[in-house]
């Protein structure tokens, strides 16, 4: 087992800079994924990890050892690509057994130790054939059994579930959870499926051009995120995020108005603000904390089909339907919000289709907002 810290971590590739000051404290099993789209540093940065790269600057740690020139296979590390990596001549023991071979371990140790982890990923019948005669799914498995052989303190995942279909995808997110808690040790996971860091993580680090977003754990990130990047990044569909201008409303409240829409927010989202009157913002709602009614005009009567009770005095405003999406448990719909396309998410039975003019109404407790220009969360703290 081993706690992974990264201190001040940078690495540059000519005039990139692919990582940038990165400081991050892994603790010991846990199961944490570095979360970002192509090219924001991911992957580079747990090469860093592995030893596959060297640092321009900054430190790497395992527990109180300074691991930062040590190559990777003095790291005690195993790694898994999203490519196998395995060797196509050997038969699925030999590849299995192949690290414990190069370390020296008897023959009888080897076949001990590959039959425990082929028992593991249940791949005990596939022991005799070539990778040529696997699916990717039993190829994935032999190069998570090949990992587990070797006992590591850190277990490296670059992908290694993006090769997959999307059915075999959900199966073997299953089998990977189940694995860290089975072997628990310390996982470290690179991805860009969101999806994916949400159902496996204990802690998510979401990274964009070489620096870190945020860290927290999947509820943190997909209820408080730090910035629209954030937001929209982390969560299917996407936030949805409509720019508008912070004003007084009555005496002492306060509401976003933008154009087609006008929300009220709570006094303690602005009340630590400095001039909140008139700042831009962007008022951040996901698709299951609208609530919808339909308007007279549209087929059949005012109905509860959100994620609250339609009251329409509390109406934030009335929106077109453009696209119907049914997903079988859920019906999507796409309303025009003054010319901004909002997601909300409602009953699979809902009759709304396209051309129906509906009321929205935002859940009050679940709304964000962000600074218009810097894209900052106002409410970190709430």
């Amino acid at each position: 087992m081993a706690r992974v810290r990264l201190t001040n971590l940078t690495k540059h590739f000519g005039d990139v800079v692919a990582v940038d000051d990165v400081t991050l404290d892994i603790a010991d099993r846990e199961f944490l994924t570095l979360l970002g789209p192509s090219g924001c540093g991911k992957t580079t940065l747990l090469n860093m990890i592995a030893g596959l790269e060297s640092p321009t600057s900054g430190e790497v740690w395992f527990d109180d050892r300074n691991v930062t020139a040590v190559p990777p296979e003095r790291r005690d590390i195993a790694m898994v690509f999203q490519t196998y990596a395995l060797y196509p001549h050997m038969s699925v023991f030999d590849n299995v057994a192949f690290g414990l071979k190069m370390r020296g371990v008897p023959a009888e140790e080897r076949k001990r130790l590959v039959l425990a982890a082929a028992k593991t990923m249940e791949i005990g019948h596939l022991l005799d054939r070539k990778p040529r005669a696997l699916s990717g799914g039993q190829r994935q498995r032999v190069a998570l059994a090949r990992a587990i052989v070797r006992d590591p303190g850190v277990f490296l995942l670059d992908e290694p579930l993006s090769n997959l279909d999307a059915q075999l995808r959900v199966v073997m997110r299953t089998e990977l959870k189940r694995l860290h808690g089975d072997l628990e040790m310390t996982f470290v996971y690179v991805t860009h499926d969101q999806a994916e860091s949400l159902i496996l993580s204990d802690r998510i680090v979401v990274m964009k051009d070489g620096k870190i977003q945020q860290i927290g754990t999947p509820e943190s990130i997909y209820d408080s995120p730090a910035n629209t990047f954030v937001a929209g990044f982390v969560g299917s569909p996407p936030i949805n995020l409509l720019k508008g201008v912070l004003e007084q409303s009555g005496s002492s409240g306060w509401r976003v108005v933008g154009e087609g829409f006008a929300c009220e927010v709570a006094t303690s989202m602005v009340e630590r603000m400095e001039q909140p009157e008139g700042r831009e913002v962007s008022l951040g709602v996901r698709a299951e904390d609208i609530g919808i009614d339909e308007a007279p005009s549209s087929a059949g009567p005012a109905t509860e089909t959100g994620g609250r009770t339609g009251n329409k005095d509390q109406s934030v405003g009335r929106a077109e339907v453009v696209v119907r999406e049914p997903m079988g448990s859920d019906l999507y719909l796409t309303v025009d919000v003054g010319g901004t396309n909002v997601k909300v998410r409602t009953r699979p039975d809902n009759p709304a289709d396209r051309g129906d003019v509906l009321d929205l109404f935002f859940d009050p407790g679940k709304i964000h907002l962000f600074d218009g220009q810097t894209g900052e969360s106002l409410i970190p703290d709430l």
